[in-house]
């Protein structure tokens, strides 16, 4: 017995030493906590999805999708084989006129549109989790550093997993970021790693937000879920409208497929550009990361004249094939007459250029 309680002090121990460190950011209190409790979308002391969301699908266990995932057999391309192709772009020296997305692997991506610019969700380590000898990168995908980030007008977070919300990312750029926009609660994170409280235009669903040059981002909702240690759901997560006076562009953020889509469509579309999550998918949790038959009906819900697929092709956080979901998507999106566009990591997309194309980069 007195073994017992020795065990387990020291794992009670190693549990707070480990989780008071800086990359596990902070529980929001004070003012915050009393801002998340008067939410509609704060019930039992967490935050909720429109709908009634299970973390596994119907006929799922998670020991036995633990056990796939830790012992199961490996998919000989989960990894590719080679270095994913990328391109190395100068951002800092992209002209001011110039409108352009510019994707920097898995879900982090570059927008300048009318002179201003957004970075969002950016991992920009070689590792998307708080360890770095865990879920580290593939080679040739982490070609971007935050050295390499110029100075940015608004800092975009969806919400604050690791493979969106990066530490030392976000610690290091500090110094660039003039504002930075973020789902409620996850401002706490930012306040302990040095950013100030008046950076920090922290709102939930439903709030828009007028920003510089007539532009102005209308927070939306994602059906997801969120958290940094083992308390689920403690901040909000979010997508965007995204509006300037000529264009939308929708940034999804991670979501599994719901009603909501058809409810953004509706009230704010027809939509430019969509950027949907396509990638680190299993049946097992369809319903908080989407499919990629979901990321095709999503864009057709949100009318999206363009769909940009992101989160894959740096991370491997499935079982599916490495370059799958870019192949899956493009495939459905043919079938379905939509318009995918899936430029490399660092290939410069113009926002005002119709009828794109991009090569098929990720095929062997």
């Amino acid at each position: 017995m007195i073994y017992l309680i020795v065990i387990t002090a020291i794992v009670i121990a190693l549990y707070f030493i480990i989780t008071s460190q800086q990359v596990f950011g902070a529980e929001p209190k004070g003012k915050r906590l009393e801002r998340m409790h008067r939410s509609e979308h704060y019930k039992n002391n967490q935050f909720q999805n429109l709908s009634f969301t299970p973390s596994l699908a119907e006929g799922y266990s998670m020991p036995k999708v633990m056990y796939d995932f830790l012992f199961g057999k490996k998919d000989p391309l989960l990894k590719p084989s080679h270095d994913v192709p990328a391109i190395h772009t100068d951002l800092k020296n992209i002209p001011k006129n110039e409108d352009v997305f510019i994707w920097l692997g898995h879900s982090s991506y570059l927008i300048q549109i009318d002179g201003v610019s957004f970075l969002i969700d950016p991992v920009l380590s070689s590792y998307g989790s708080p360890f770095k000898f865990f879920n580290k990168a593939f080679a040739g995908s982490d070609l971007f550093k935050p050295d390499d980030i110029p100075n940015i007008d608004y800092l975009v977070i969806t919400h604050d997993h690791y493979d969106h919300l990066d530490y030392p990312t976000v610690k290091g750029i500090r110094s660039k970021v003039e504002k930075v926009i973020l789902p409620l609660g996850v401002g706490a994170h930012f306040e302990r790693w040095g950013y100030n409280e008046n950076q920090l235009l922290e709102e939930e669903w439903g709030a828009v937000l007028d920003l510089k040059n007539n532009i102005k981002i209308t927070f939306t909702p994602a059906r997801h879920f969120s958290g940094r240690k083992f308390h689920r759901n403690n901040t909000l997560w979010t997508s965007y409208v995204l509006e300037t006076s000529a264009k939308k562009i929708f940034l999804g953020g991670d979501s599994g497929y719901d009603t909501h889509f058809k409810m953004i469509g509706e009230k704010y579309g027809p939509l430019d550009y969509a950027i949907l999550e396509n990638g680190q998918y299993n049946a097992a949790w369809k319903y908080i990361h989407a499919l990629p038959e979901d990321v095709i009906q999503a864009s057709i819900d949100i009318t999206a004249k363009n769909i940009i697929p992101v989160h894959s092709g740096k991370f491997a956080l499935a079982l599916h094939p490495w370059n799958e979901p870019l192949q899956k998507v493009t495939t459905l999106g043919k079938e379905k007459n939509q318009h995918i566009l899936t430029p490399k990591i660092g290939e410069v997309l113009d926002l005002n250029k119709e009828n794109q194309e991009f090569m098929a980069w990720w095929q062997d």
